[in-house]
């Protein structure tokens, strides 16, 4: 596993984290002692950065405790990351978040469930938000509490990044985006302005939630909550189809450059060879994957071979 610097903050994290949305039972069944397994996988593989979020799992908050009880032992050799923004979002009841103890009551709650005295990265998940003061002040507030080490935002938009990482004073030393070889905007304006910022990059969606693993075709049948919509009939149809067929075109390139390669293996090492020094966070439903995911931070593509893309 390669180690790298995690923007301007000091720390080593691995070229390759661990999504923790899928451990929560929105991707399909998963018990603790499976998820535990493979959170332990990972974590022997080499990764020592998890990303979560308050909402992510059914009930919500499941992945932020299966996550904190597997990293208990292990606390101190790990980086966690979670989000406030979403809870309650899937019943229509979105906790509110409009004053600043809103925020630290949501950061202490996600300390509650992970099971440690602080988390190492906050992120605003409002990736649309017009006025961000709140979550800033809260951020803040949290900070000086000694609740959380640093924040940033989960955003795909670079108005929306900006404008955070402004009313913050440059405090904010992290975003999340969404980043892949079907999705290749953010190298237009994100990336560039995180690297000359210093802003660490967490990669979510580097496998573009499967589609880039080689697995799927039009045949293929959803049965998970997230994607069930991309079934035959389903209302996400023909945006699927459509993100099929570039994946196609992508892996295509991908097997010219990098032949001895798995699809997913080129896609997400694509991911981290970028200037800016992204971690990518895929996610992990066994330990199997875990294991392969891991190794794909072992190596970076050439800016020639980059370049070929």
């Amino acid at each position: 596993m390669l180690y790298r610097e995690f923007g301007s903050l000091g720390w080593k994290v691995s070229a390759v984290g661990m999504g923790c949305w899928n451990i929560g039972g929105q991707w399909g069944e998963m018990t603790d002692e499976q998820a535990a397994e493979i959170i332990h996988a990972a974590y022997d593989a080499g990764v020592n950065l998890f990303d979560v979020a308050e909402a992510y799992g059914n009930p919500h908050g499941t992945s932020e405790l299966r996550l904190g009880r597997a990293l208990k032992d292990i606390r101190d050799k790990v980086y966690i990351v979670s989000k406030i923004g979403s809870w309650g979002f899937r019943q229509g009841e979105r906790i509110p978040k409009g004053t600043v103890d809103s925020i630290r009551l949501c950061g202490h709650a996600i300390c509650g469930r992970l099971q440690t005295r602080y988390v190492d990265v906050v992120l605003c998940h409002d990736g649309g938000i017009e006025d961000p003061s709140v979550y800033i002040a809260g951020f803040n507030a949290l900070m000086e509490e000694g609740f959380v080490k640093a924040y940033g935002i989960s955003t795909n938009s670079f108005e929306v990044f900006k404008r955070f990482y402004d009313m913050s004073e440059g405090r904010c030393r992290v975003l999340e985006l969404d980043y892949s070889l079907i999705n290749r905007q953010p190298e237009e304006e994100l990336l560039p302005f995180c690297k000359e910022h210093g802003v660490a990059v967490l990669v979510r969606g580097p496998l573009a939630q499967g589609i880039l693993s080689g697995k799927f075709d039009e045949k293929t049948v959803f049965t998970d909550d997230v994607r069930r919509a991309w079934s035959e009939g389903g209302t996400q149809r023909e945006k699927f189809l459509d993100n099929l067929a570039k994946a196609r075109a992508s892996l295509e390139t991908a097997a010219t450059i990098a032949p001895d390669l798995a699809p997913a293996e080129a896609a997400i090492r694509y991911t981290i060879s970028h200037a800016a020094s992204p971690v990518a966070i895929p996610g992990m439903t066994s330990v199997r994957q875990a294991v392969q995911n891991a190794a794909c931070g072992d190596k970076l593509f050439t800016p020639d071979e980059l370049a070929k893309f």
